[in-house]
């Protein structure tokens, strides 16, 4: 669909409402009025692009209710794109190849709730973690988190005095959950060599090299 295309059914959409609508006003694709009140513009595009949403954040300064208008995708709206555009506080319109109209959002300001639960995981995170470990922006190598280094701190404790109870280690590394560290064996680099004691796998030592032995960044 080309933008002109979008244009009529938008159109009809804001006079079924007793907008009197006109078009290119200004730089504005659709300006619609009704009575005394504020405009509503509204911006059409083929397709929701980061111009779009630069244009139509623009037009917020001179109008309150802001519309983009696109055709519908193949694959639908997704979730992320909806929520940018309630974060922006944009409307959103979807225009399909027979004309019919779809309002998916209003444009009203967003005020995002707080997540407490994963605020407190970020900041459990933040202060379990020793140092500052890694090069922000880092997308291919593994992270140094807060849970590896615990367990860099068990392996290295292996490495050093052999085979050892998951107590003396807990005791030896101030590693709390050390047990669970044990049991779980995430990176594969513990081996169980009998009840309560563990020994340090080939992976394990290759990782102590690897990460040579700097916890803290």
């Amino acid at each position: 669909m080309a933008e002109t295309d979008l244009y009529l059914p938008v159109k009809r959409h804001l006079e079924a409402q007793g907008y009197a609508v006109k078009s290119e006003v200004k730089g504005c694709d659709v300006v619609a009025v009704r009575g005394s009140e504020p405009p509503v513009i509204v911006e059409l595009k083929a397709a929701l692009t980061l111009k779009l949403l630069y244009q139509a954040v623009e037009r917020l300064t001179v109008a309150e209710h802001v519309y983009i208008a696109i055709a519908r995708p193949k694959r639908g709206v997704g979730a992320p794109a909806l929520k940018l555009c309630r974060r922006l506080g944009l409307g959103l319109i979807i225009v399909t190849a027979a004309g019919s109209l779809e309002v998916l959002a209003d444009p009203v300001p967003y005020a995002p709730r707080t997540n407490t639960r994963k605020r407190g995981l970020l900041l459990k995170e933040f202060n379990a973690r020793s140092g500052d470990p890694n090069l922000g922006g880092s997308t291919r190598k593994p992270l140094m988190t807060a849970y590896r280094q615990d367990a860099l701190k068990c392996a290295g404790h292996l490495a050093e005095q052999g085979p050892a109870r998951v107590r003396d280690v807990k005791a030896a590394t101030r590693v709390d959950r050390a047990p669970g560290i044990f049991r779980d064996n995430v990176y594969g680099w513990f081996a169980k060599v009998e009840r309560g004691v563990y020994g340090l796998t080939d992976v394990g030592r290759a990782a102590l090299l690897r990460y040579g032995g700097d916890l803290s960044g």
